[in-house]
């Protein structure tokens, strides 16, 4: 029996439309009320953005001094006037916030956000499309497929591959692991699960790879122990004779070889790795071949960088993103596949209760097929928008520019006497402060050195003036 939900009890339609007309919401806020707080809105916007380098970078306060702003009301039994309310929210986060697009922010790899991008997720949560499915959400799904074929083309693999946008690195990467596993597990897994899987399915990664790994091995059922931590060369590259000889192991010892993960810009110091060599081995062997470029991967798009991302379009699948290098605001991610079948084959499922079948003449997407979520939001406007703002060129120059402040950056380090230049790759320079006269050659001073930096980036960290990052002090100019 077929029938249809929703979700108001339907009264005979004279009662229903009786109701309408007088319900009165208490969310409601008329048109020109909207117009005019929207107005002040965007006017306090506008100033906080053009004057964002007059404020510290962070206040520094503790939480229990925030919690004290911020204050310990209880719940609200009634209402208040939405004028007051964003007045007051403005005050709280403009006022008492880490600012990640102040022009001394040089932590971390989170960009400054594209105003553009700011009023996209304006525009998005009007129309508050559900882009799980095409029928919910026909124009966003054909932006968010545009957006896709575009970041592709920007990084220089076939715009013919699938993906879907994500929150962030985090999930681009589970995401893509998921799809590994199907796409070289027995096609029993999905019924018989990994404990029934014959041989252990192990995966191999540099030492330089992010934590996203770990939290792939524990949640997904593999254990830490199904890690292959492979050793870096000299520049912190994937050593990938290592790589080949464990995996060589691995065979003989009964396991199920299936993932190799190469970076495309470790998010410590930057390095690429070797992804031509990685691509070769995972051939050899038959493995997908993943790369995180969550952070660098952008840096393909100049022509400079191409030889050094040789081997991206060998990879079956690619994470980045948008809101790191690509200046989206905050959350934006992506999952880019050579084959977006092995995404389906991962996520696809079809209860009674989805009426999402397709129509037309030419199969649409239903996002929920891609990835681990049904309801999604339209993240992907932000990042369509910008890419038109800027162009292909446009972000040539800034991504460009980036990379020459971090040289500089090294350059100036090298020059100063109680600087010490450690690294420079991409837009990433790392270097240290020791002291003048500071004798380095017994292992308690470099114990003294690490923790002397530490000390000395924890005050620069709360004083505003500066926010640098992690234990040898590390820049970002992104």
């Amino acid at each position: 029996m077929r029938y249809f939900t929703s979700g108001y009890y339907i009264k005979p339609t004279e009662i229903f439309s009786e109701m309408t007309d007088k319900r009165n919401s208490p969310i409601e806020i008329t048109k020109d009320e909207f117009k005019t707080i929207g107005y002040q809105l965007i006017d306090t916007i506008s100033n906080f953005i053009d004057s964002i380098d007059e404020k510290p970078v962070t206040t520094g306060e503790t939480s229990k001094q925030i919690q004290n702003v911020l204050g310990n009301a209880p719940l609200p039994e009634d209402g208040s006037p939405v004028s007051a309310l964003l007045s007051r929210a403005s005050d709280l986060l403009l006022d008492h916030s880490l600012l990640n697009g102040h022009p001394k922010f040089f932590g971390y790899i989170t960009s400054s956000p594209a105003p553009i991008g700011a009023l996209a997720d304006l525009l998005a949560a009007t129309v508050n499309a559900n882009v799980g499915a095409n029928i919910l959400s026909p124009m966003a799904t054909a932006i968010e497929k545009q957006t896709v074929k575009w970041l592709a083309e920007f990084i220089g693999v076939d715009p013919a591959c699938g993906g879907i946008l994500v929150s962030g690195g985090n999930m681009a990467n589970l995401t893509a692991f998921l799809a590994a596993r199907t796409a070289k597990a027995p096609k029993s897994l999905k019924e018989d699960g990994l404990a029934n899987t014959h041989g252990e399915m192990v995966f191999y990664c540099s030492k330089a790879t992010h934590t996203w790994i770990e939290k792939a091995a524990v949640l997904f059922g593999h254990g830490l122990k199904a890690i292959r931590w492979i050793p870096t060369d000299a520049e912190n590259k994937m050593n990938t004779e290592i790589l080949s000889q464990t995996i060589n192991d691995d065979l003989k010892n009964g396991k199920k070889p299936f993932l190799v993960i190469g970076n495309a810009g470790d998010v410590s110091t930057g390095v690429v790795d070797d992804l031509s060599a990685i691509a070769t081995v995972c051939k050899t062997h038959d493995l997908w071949f993943h790369i995180d470029g969550a952070y660098g991967i952008p840096a393909a798009v100049i022509p400079a960088y191409k030889n050094l991302f040789a081997g991206i379009r060998e990879a079956d699948s690619i994470a980045l993103d948008p809101h790191k290098w690509l200046y989206a605001p905050l959350e934006a991610g992506c999952t880019l596949v050579k084959n977006p079948q092995h995404l389906v084959d991962t996520y696809s499922s079809h209860p009674v209760y989805y009426n999402f079948s397709n129509q037309d003449d030419e199969p649409a997407i239903n996002y929920y097929e891609y990835g681990f979520q049904n309801s999604r939001g339209f993240r992907a406007l932000k990042v369509w928008m910008a890419l038109q703002q800027a162009g292909k060129n446009g972000y040539i120059k800034m991504i460009g520019e980036d990379i020459a402040l971090a040289q500089l950056l090294f350059e100036e380090a090298k020059k100063h006497p109680e600087l010490e230049a450690i690294t420079q790759n991409l837009s990433i320079t790392t270097f240290r402060y020791v002291p003048a006269g500071f004798m380095q050659d017994a292992k308690k001073n470099e114990a003294y050195l690490n923790t002397l930096n530490e000390k000395l980036l924890n005050v620069l960290q709360v004083g505003g003036e500066v926010f640098y990052q992690m234990l040898l002090l590390q820049a970002n100019i992104v």
